[in-house]
C-alpha cells in the first residue's frame, strides 16, 4: 500500500495523481505525433475535472499552460498558444497597496468620518439635520453592541460636536427627516381603513333587510283570514 508521503509530488493537486501520472507518460512518449495526440486527449479531460475554467476568459488558454506547468516545463509539445516559461508562471503578483492615511477617528471608522464631513459640507439645513440624525442613530447603535448598554443621549450630542470641531449640533428626540411624511401617510391609512368598514358595513345592513323582507313575504297569510292548511268554501 502506498501513501502520499512516498508519492511524488503534485505540481498542481487540484488535477488529480491520475493527471499528473498522464502527463508523466507523455514524457516517455518518443514519437512526436503521438505525444501531441495525448496531449490534446488530456487537456479535453482536463476541461471536464474542472468545469469552472470554462467560465474563465480564454479558458484553453489557461488549460495549455497548466499541462506545461504539471510536467514541469519539461514535455515537448506544439501549444496553439505561446509558450509559457518558468519565470512567468511562477512569478509572484505585485502586493496590493493598502492605504496608509491615518484615521483620524479610530474608534468610528472611516466612513462615519467622511458621512461626517459630507454633513459639514451640506448647506442644505434640512438635508444636514437628516444626516446629523442618521449619524446620531449610528452612534447609539455601535455603543449599545459594544457595551451592551444604552447611551444617553447628551454623551452623543457632546461627542458629536467634538467630531465634527462644533459644526454639527444633535438635537435629542428630534427625529424628523425630510424624506418621508408620516403623519399624512398614516392620516390617508386611517380614512381609507374607515371608509372601508363603512362600505362593508352598509354592504351586510342591506343583506340582512333583503333577508328579512323574504322571510315575511314567504310566511305572510295569503287571502286575508285564511289560515295555512284551510280550504276554501
Amino acid at each position: 500500500m502506498k501513501y502520499n508521503t512516498s508519492r511524488n509530488k503534485l505540481l498542481m493537486p487540484e488535477y488529480g495523481r491520475n493527471i499528473q501520472k498522464m502527463v508523466d507518460y507523455i514524457l516517455t512518449i518518443e514519437d512526436k505525433e503521438q505525444r501531441q495526440k495525448n496531449a490534446y486527449a488530456i487537456i479535453e479531460l482536463m476541461g471536464i475535472l474542472n468545469p469552472h475554467l470554462k467560465n474563465v476568459e480564454d479558458f484553453r488558454h489557461k488549460l495549455w499552460d497548466h499541462i506545461y506547468r504539471i510536467s514541469d516545463f519539461k514535455i515537448d509539445i506544439d501549444s496553439p498558444y505561446p509558450t509559457p516559461t518558468r519565470d512567468e508562471m511562477m512569478k509572484k503578483p505585485d502586493p496590493v497597496p493598502y492605504p496608509q492615511k491615518s484615521i483620524r477617528n479610530r474608534h468610528i471608522g472611516r466612513n462615519i468620518s467622511q458621512i461626517i464631513d459630507k454633513a459639514v459640507a451640506t448647506e442644505d439645513e434640512t438635508k444636514k439635520k437628516g444626516y446629523v440624525n442618521s449619524i446620531a442613530y449610528y452612534m447609539k447603535l455601535s455603543y449599545a453592541n459594544w457595551h451592551k448598554e444604552q447611551v444617553q443621549d447628551d454623551m452623543i450630542k457632546e461627542e458629536l460636536k467634538h467630531l465634527s470641531n462644533g459644526l454639527l449640533d444633535y438635537v435629542p428626540g428630534d427625529t424628523r427627516t425630510p424624506r418621508f411624511n408620516t403623519n399624512n401617510n398614516n392620516n390617508n391609512a386611517h380614512k381609507k381603513h374607515a371608509q372601508n368598514n363603512q362600505n362593508r358595513n352598509k354592504g351586510n345592513h342591506n343583506k340582512n333587510r333583503n333577508a328579512n323582507n323574504n322571510f315575511h313575504s314567504k310566511n305572510q297569510k295569503p287571502n286575508g283570514n285564511r289560515s295555512f292548511g284551510q280550504k276554501n268554501g
